[in-house]
């Protein structure tokens, strides 16, 4: 059984030094890992000489990847989990770049730790669904915050059926508009639009004349379907796009 292992090992060992591919860059080398991201593109990181090492850094690749998806880093809550998933592979945040020291004898182990760091750093807000619709919740309630939309999160109404349906926002009624119900939708898609609907539906009836329901569609990865947007039109839910926010700040905020 240990031979069958230690063959298995060789043979990643020789997969890895196999795939991974060197070019000189200046004062820097770049080396192309087997490892691959989100999009399937292979991960790069580059190796410079100094202070009798080696400094090892992502170029900011994975961090600015991320900005450019729509996924800003500048709450407290993500610069605690960027922070804490670091520290696990002892990498350290240069402005947006992920970098390691390294000597001659730990260059292998701290360039693994780095790869490892990209891929945890990337897997942290994009595959871990709870994690990222947590992160869009946030970031409904700091742009409400931002421009002074007073509101109440995650209340809870009985609907007419007797069911409750909890709803992330609600916006109290003013002189100039009614209450207004919000729901953030991180992933929109038919299931969450009529889940969404439903809830208020069976809520309207018991709510205030003239209270209206707004759904924060999360587009930051993809645009959601004209049939998501068709299905929560049709049930009297206002849907809007996280990218045109703006088209309804007045409006919430009145």
């Amino acid at each position: 059984m240990i031979d069958e292992v230690q063959k298995l090992l060789d043979q990643y060992v020789a997969w890895l030094k196999d795939k991974t591919a060197l070019r000189q860059i200046q004062d820097y080398v770049e080396i192309t890992t087997p490892y691959v991201d989100r999009h399937n593109d292979h991960l790069q990181i580059y190796a410079k000489r100094e202070n009798g090492g080696y400094l090892l850094s992502d170029d900011g690749y994975v961090v600015g990847d991320l900005r450019l998806s729509g996924c800003e880093l500048e709450s407290r809550k993500r610069k605690d989990l960027l922070r804490l998933t670091l520290n696990g592979f002892g990498v350290q945040l240069d402005g947006d770049a992920l970098s390691v020291h390294a000597s001659r004898d730990n260059f292998a182990l701290r360039k693994h730790n780095l790869v490892q760091a990209m891929l945890a750093v990337n897997d942290l807000f994009y595959l871990a669904v709870p994690m990222v619709a947590s992160l869009f919740l946030e970031d409904v309630a700091s742009w409400l915050s931002l421009h002074d939309i007073r509101f109440t999160p995650k209340v809870k109404f009985t609907g007419k059926s007797g069911y409750d349906h909890l709803f992330d926002f609600v916006i109290p009624a003013s002189k100039k508009e009614p209450e207004r119900i919000l729901q953030a939708i991180n992933r929109p898609n038919r299931d969450t639009a009529q889940s969404v609907a439903f809830g208020w539906i069976d809520t309207k009836d018991v709510r205030p004349p003239n209270s209206r329901a707004y759904a924060f569609l999360n587009d930051s990865d993809q645009t959601p379907s004209a049939a998501v947007v068709d299905a929560l039109k049709s049930y009297d839910v206002h849907p809007v796009l996280w990218s045109g926010r703006e088209d309804v700040r007045e409006q919430l905020a009145a």
